[in-house]
C-alpha cells in the first residue's frame, strides 16, 4: 500500500492529510478538518498542479528580466520542461502587466503572462 502525507493548502488550517493508495486508486484519505482537504488531497494526490512564477529576458529594456506566471495551474510534472521553454524566451520591450509572453507553454493551454510592466531603456532617461 503506498501512503502520501499532503499539507492542505485550501484553507488556513495547513492539516496534513494522509492519503493511501493500491495500485493508483485511493483507498483511504484520513487527516482533513474540513470537506475541502479531501478535495484537495484527491487532486494532489492524482494529478498535482501548480502556478510557475520565473523571469523572462527582456531585449531593450530598462531591466534585464521581467517577472513572468503561468495563468493557471500547470502539472507538477511539466514544470522543469516549461522551464527548459522558458529560458529560451526573449521579449521586446515595451512589456505590459497581463501580456501574453507565450501562449499554450507545453501543450497545457496555459498562457505564459507578465506580471510587471517593462518600458525601453531609452524611454525614461535619467537626468543630473
Amino acid at each position: 500500500m503506498e501512503e502520501k502525507e499532503i499539507v492542505c493548502v485550501s484553507c488556513p488550517m495547513g492539516c496534513r492529510i494522509t492519503v493511501q493508495a493500491k495500485e493508483g486508486d485511493i483507498m483511504s484519505i484520513t487527516g482533513n478538518d474540513c470537506p475541502k482537504g479531501i478535495e484537495y488531497a484527491k487532486k494532489e494526490f492524482i494529478n498535482p498542479l501548480r502556478i510557475l512564477p520565473t523571469t523572462v529576458k527582456v531585449i531593450g529594456g530598462e531591466l534585464p528580466l521581467v517577472s513572468v506566471k503561468t495563468e493557471k495551474a500547470i502539472p507538477k510534472r511539466l514544470l522543469l520542461k516549461a522551464m527548459v521553454e522558458i529560458a529560451e524566451i526573449e521579449v521586446k520591450t515595451p512589456v505590459k502587466i497581463g501580456q501574453v509572453i507565450k501562449d499554450d507553454l507545453m501543450g497545457t493551454g496555459v498562457n505564459l503572462i507578465a506580471t510587471r510592466n517593462i518600458k525601453r531603456a531609452d524611454s525614461n532617461p535619467i537626468k543630473f
